[in-house]
């Protein structure tokens, strides 16, 4: 009761009195027919399962944890559903560390003593300058860095037959990818790197994936992702992300599946495909062009050989035919000439009979070794085309330590001079094949000589 304690002061405020004046002050400086922007850093953002959203700004300007003053803001799902519909729409999904400028009121929460911030709406056109401005920040430092064009720089192989899959396990990226390697015939070996693409822990667990495929030897590396909102693609806009695909150890080919816009991770990676068919449709070209081009080069080796083997045979048998014509011309001039001998000897006695016996068995002797000495000297010159056939053999001059180098056709590089920096060619030994870059070609004084005049 008023007046039993000495105490009492007529002017002392109940809270309840103290908290209207507040709300009327609040009132005053606030209108509420006028709303109100503030801006500030998000320190926390949570979405409750009621549809409304809470988010903790801090003033953006002051770096000192402890002098930054706090904001509760309250989103009511009136008015979150249509502002993340929006935000969606361009692309965004809010999260830590991002500045917003949010238009509003100031209310009094008494039971808390707390000063909330109702949200109306929010500055998408700033946030969005934001954004471009972060991303044009980022892919300026990895230029600097020497990063915007590093792993375009790796060089892809020949024969990209074992593909390194960071992707979402049976999600519609995943599986038409796959389905362009599988329906190709070849035979692709694909080590999938699971991980999440969408969503906040999707950067840090698509930087796993990156470096577990680096650590498989794969010839390719392939990032791939469905078609989804712009929304879904803010992981590979992330500084993360960019940087783990720049600096992969072997080529990034990407398919992240979203024709209006290029992501960062698209920008830094060695190959970018709007959809993961063309990346993997891509993969399949090259493969069977390579095949194509041994098939033929070894086709044309096989023709020249079977030409070559066939002339030669045409040679042998040429040569066994002038053999066997000499042989029996020779024994059909000693047969005339013993024949007059023997006619000369009938005509004689005793010892001229001796002395022509003896005169035939010395042309006997003769005849045979005659013979022999024409057909040892033909079986020389076939047994030298022999080794001239065998000489032309490729598979012989690889196996004496000899190779073939040809380019990326699968073309004979006959000069020095029509190799220029950065051409790759193919090496060809007796036991396999290695490719090169050209890093500088030296010619010959002659030869450089002729390409000046």
């Amino acid at each position: 009761m008023p007046g039993l304690f000495p105490d009492d002061r007529a002017d002392a405020l109940s809270i309840g009195a103290l908290y209207a004046q507040v709300h009327a002050a609040v009132a005053g400086a606030f209108p509420r027919g006028r709303g109100i922007w503030v801006r500030g850093e998000i320190q926390t953002i949570a979405e409750h399962r009621s549809g409304h959203c809470y988010i903790d700004l801090v003033d953006p300007d002051t770096s000192a944890q402890r002098e930054r003053p706090v904001l509760k803001v309250n989103c009511w799902r009136t008015t979150w559903g249509p502002l993340k519909a929006v935000l969606s729409g361009q692309g965004i999904t809010l999260a830590n560390g991002m500045v917003l400028t949010l238009q509003g009121r100031v209310e009094v929460y008494a039971p808390r003593s707390q000063v909330n911030f109702v949200a109306s709406n929010v500055d998408v056109a700033a946030l969005l300058g934001r954004l471009a401005a972060q991303r044009a920040a980022l892919l300026k430092a990895l230029e600097v860095e020497g990063l915007l064009r590093r792993n375009a720089d790796v060089p892809v192989p020949a024969v990209p037959l074992v593909v390194a899959l960071v992707a979402s396990p049976r999600s519609e990226g995943c599986n038409d990818f796959l389905g362009q390697l599988q329906g190709s015939g070849l035979g692709f070996k694909v080590l999938l790197a699971p991980v999440q693409v969408q969503g906040q822990r999707a950067p840090k667990a698509i930087v796993g994936g990156l470096a577990a495929a680096a650590r498989t030897g794969a010839d390719v590396t392939v990032l791939v992702r469905g078609g989804g909102a712009k929304a879904d693609l803010v992981a590979f806009d992330s500084e993360v992300v960019a940087r783990a695909v720049a600096s992969h150890p072997v080529p990034v080919w990407t398919g992240i599946g979203h024709t209006g816009d290029q992501s960062v991770a698209d920008v830094v990676a060695n190959r970018a495909f709007v959809t993961p068919t063309e990346c993997g449709q891509e993969l399949v070209r090259r493969v069977r062009d390579w095949w194509d081009g041994r098939a033929e080069a070894a086709g044309l080796v096989a023709h020249r050989a079977s030409e070559a083997i066939a002339h030669a045979h045409q040679r042998d048998t040429q040569a066994r035919l002038r053999l066997g014509r000499a042989t029996w011309h020779q024994l059909d001039r000693h047969a005339e000439r013993l024949t007059t001998r023997a006619e000369r000897v009938a005509g004689q006695a005793g010892r001229q009979l001796e002395s022509a016996v003896l005169t035939v068995k010395r042309r006997a002797a003769k005849l045979g070794p005659c013979a022999l000495a024409v057909v040892d000297k033909e079986a020389e010159r076939v047994t030298a085309w022999r080794r001239l056939l065998v000489a032309y053999d490729v598979d012989r001059q690889l196996e004496r330590g000899y190779t073939l180098t040809l380019d990326t056709n699968g073309l004979v590089v006959r000069s020095a001079g029509v190799l220029g920096q950065g051409d790759i060619v193919v090496t060809r030994f007796a036991d396999g094949t290695a490719s090169s870059v050209v890093q500088s070609t030296t010619l010959t004084q002659d030869q450089a000589d002729g390409e000046k005049a």
